[in-house]
């Protein structure tokens, strides 16, 4: 039904596997190795000019960008089991705990970020590294404050069912690992990517679980 171009170790390409499995919605893998270049040649270039992962292809050829955008259109056309709440207060919610992680953390963390800072700036890996946990430490204190303060946490960010908002938790944490960031400051994102590591639409879409992590 779909295929799926992403890389193992994008976030925002757990993101897009994460909800998916979760709707129990089957797709074709395709992997590029960004680093290499895979993402830059004529025929990417054509379904996202971005050159960015991931994109949703749909069997009609219609090629989808930005995974939050992909994810919100999968929950309107299977919209079961639900990504979203279904009342206004608390979509706003969720959103705001999504948007905290991607459009705070991502934003400033991402390779093309990352590559800049070494290539341009001259940034060594260590460098790198307190920028990484700079920034996600600079949004991961407001997000634990606030789930932990709010009554509408639950098992998970946002009541007993997991969310976009989870969705965007899970797929940073796994990217904070490549830094190995310790997340004994936020006790309560830790009890909640726990809970969905145990899930198995989110443990499968998990980074080292993936085929071209090899």
């Amino acid at each position: 039904m779909f295929k799926l171009h992403n890389f193992f170790r994008s976030s925002t390409s757990t993101r897009l596997r994460v909800a998916l499995n979760f709707k129990g919605l089957s797709y074709d893998y395709v992997s590029y190795v960004l680093r290499r270049g895979d993402n830059r040649t004529e025929a990417y270039l054509q379904m996202n000019p971005a050159g960015l992962v991931p994109v949703l292809e749909r069997k009609d050829g219609t090629s989808m960008t930005q995974s939050l955008a992909i994810i919100e259109w999968l929950d309107e056309e299977y919209p079961r089991p639900a990504l979203l709440p279904r009342d206004a207060d608390g979509r706003a919610r969720v959103r705001a705990l999504a948007y905290m992680v991607a459009c705070e953390i991502h934003p400033l963390n991402n390779l093309r970020v990352l590559g800049y800072l070494a290539d341009s700036l001259g940034a060594d890996e260590d460098f790198q590294r307190k920028w990484f946990i700079h920034w996600v430490s600079e949004t991961f204190d407001v997000l634990e404050a606030t789930l932990a303060r709010d009554e509408d946490t639950g098992d998970f960010c946002h009541g007993s069912e997991p969310s976009l908002a989870d969705v965007c938790l899970y797929a940073q944490v796994w990217n904070n690992k490549r830094f190995d960031i310790d997340l004994s400051s936020w006790p309560t994102i830790t009890r909640i990517f726990n809970a969905l590591d145990a899930i198995p639409a989110f443990h499968s879409a998990a980074p080292p679980f993936q085929p071209d992590a090899s």
